[in-house]
């Protein structure tokens, strides 16, 4: 696979925010959203025997599969090799495209350019949570709408420098957080690994 970064750190953000987990972050994305902070063009090919050394030195056994966008290179056979090593696993994805069932842990962050039709095709089982990253322009659908997930977040968009995207901004917090206080089936997420200037 093509890797851009493998570390351990905690999860910052959503229903596992907190929790000590091993980030393997994948190259390649199928979106180009302006407010990514990942420059997942670049990247290294990494064997899977690689990556197992790379990840194993770690008291962790929760790998979170993030991007860019790691549908594009995970397969059953990845997935169903970690899995036997003992590692429950996570992803992190756009919704773009179709989840293995041998995914512990789903995290969906749609996008504009997904429709609710693409969701729902996607997830008929629904997901762990939906986060949504807002920003002042953001439409944010209705629970009903969506598929089902065990949590609904609103996370306010940071900007700042291209592809790092650090500052928190106000106006979209404000949003996030007046949306919360009236639909109150909805929570707020913040990357609090940003907040606190770790990976």
């Amino acid at each position: 696979m093509k890797v851009k970064e493998i570390f351990y750190s905690i999860q910052g953000e959503g229903g596992r925010q907190g929790e000590a987990s091993i980030f393997i972050r994948l190259s390649k994305c199928n979106l180009n959203c302006w407010f990514c902070d990942t420059d997942w063009n670049t990247g290294v090919e990494m064997s899977i025997e690689a990556i197992t050394s790379e990840i194993k030195q770690y008291n962790c056994k929760w790998i979170v599969w993030t991007g860019g966008e790691p549908t594009m290179q995970l397969t059953e056979d990845i997935l169903s090799y970690f899995k036997d090593l003992g590692y429950k696993q996570a992803i992190e994805t756009n919704g773009t495209n179709k989840v293995s069932k041998l995914i512990d842990y789903i995290t969906c962050s749609p996008k504009k350019e997904v429709s609710l039709k693409k969701l729902h095709d996607n997830f008929p089982n629904g997901v762990n949570e939906f986060r949504f990253p807002i920003s002042d322009d953001v439409k944010i659908p209705t629970i009903k709408s969506l598929p089902y997930a065990d949590n609904y977040f609103v996370s306010p968009i940071f900007t700042g420098e291209e592809k790092k995207r650090f500052e928190l901004n106000e106006q979209n917090i404000n949003k996030c957080i007046d949306f919360v206080l009236k639909n109150t089936d909805w929570k707020l997420s913040l990357q609090i690994h940003k907040i606190l200037n770790i990976r």
